[in-house]
């Protein structure tokens, strides 16, 4: 009833409504970082993608396609592999590689650039292995 004094213990202090607003914004936006970055579910190449000269990876590293959701390693021998960047775990696209370790942001989970072994959990499944080629000084990578 408007007009009507509410009594000590029905009134909502303004600390208290301030402290919910805060632990409600706090769980969004821990939901928020286990989701991929733009609201879509992160997702690898489904046709085959030309991520530029082969020569952008180095013989015994690795290098990240952030915009495909692949990293691709190349072997000292010259060799090509290619993983999906797609976090076997939660399904958020990894954006972290060092060196040949490939670190997910949202829950930790790490996986070897080279192999797509997990090295951390919570992920224990492997990252999913992609095809990958030179030709004609192109690296092409496909499902």
């Amino acid at each position: 009833m408007p007009g009507t004094p509410l009594s000590s213990s029905a009134r909502l202090s303004r600390r208290t409504a301030l402290r919910g607003v805060a632990v409600a914004g706090t769980v969004g936006l821990g939901l928020t970082a286990c989701s991929p970055e733009d609201g879509g579910s992160a997702a690898a190449p489904s046709v085959p993608v030309d991520l530029g000269s082969a020569e952008d990876v180095p013989k015994g590293g690795a290098k990240l396609y952030n915009d495909e959701n692949v990293v691709v390693s190349r072997a000292e021998d010259g060799t090509y592999k290619a993983f999906s960047t797609v976090c076997t775990h939660a399904g958020c696209p990894i954006r972290m590689l060092k060196g040949t370790e490939l670190t997910c942001n949202c829950h930790g989970s790490k996986f070897d650039a080279t192999t797509g072994k997990v090295l951390h959990e919570p992920a224990t499944v492997p990252l999913t292995e992609l095809k990958a080629k030179a030709e004609g000084g192109k690296l092409i990578v496909s499902p």
